[in-house]
């Protein structure tokens, strides 16, 4: 079994910063890409960025130049540095991961986390 667990959401003013962070935990032999997503209320889910093992990064348009994706293999962790914040982030952001859970199985499966808010208000 596998956990994502997020941490680190809240309410900032715009502007402001914060920095999410999502700890995969459980049956883990090794994990590919892990990625955020949003979610805002009445809209669909969305990408917000992804990494992937080798430390390549990818960014919605929407967040580029203010956001950074980074994460530590050692310890199974993605972050994700929220500069520059606007009203229109606000959602609610939920960690993915892609993980393959044993040695003996080549698959990778889908996971996600609980999801955290983030409000942006003055």
């Amino acid at each position: 079994q596998v956990q994502l667990v997020e941490s680190g959401g809240g309410l900032v003013q715009p502007g402001g910063s914060l920095r999410l962070s999502c700890a995969a935990s459980g049956s883990i032999f090794n994990i590919n890409a892990m990625s955020w997503y949003r979610q805002a209320s009445g809209n669909q889910r969305e990408l917000v960025a992804s990494i992937i093992s080798g430390g390549s990064t990818n960014y919605a348009d929407s967040v580029k130049g203010r956001f950074t994706i980074s994460r530590d293999n050692a310890k199974n962790m993605v972050y994700l540095e929220m500069n520059s914040l606007k009203p229109e982030d606000t959602a609610v952001y939920y960690c993915y991961g892609k993980i393959r859970t044993t040695i003996f199985d080549r698959n990778y499966y889908q996971y996600w986390g609980q999801g955290t808010q983030v409000t942006v208000s003055s």
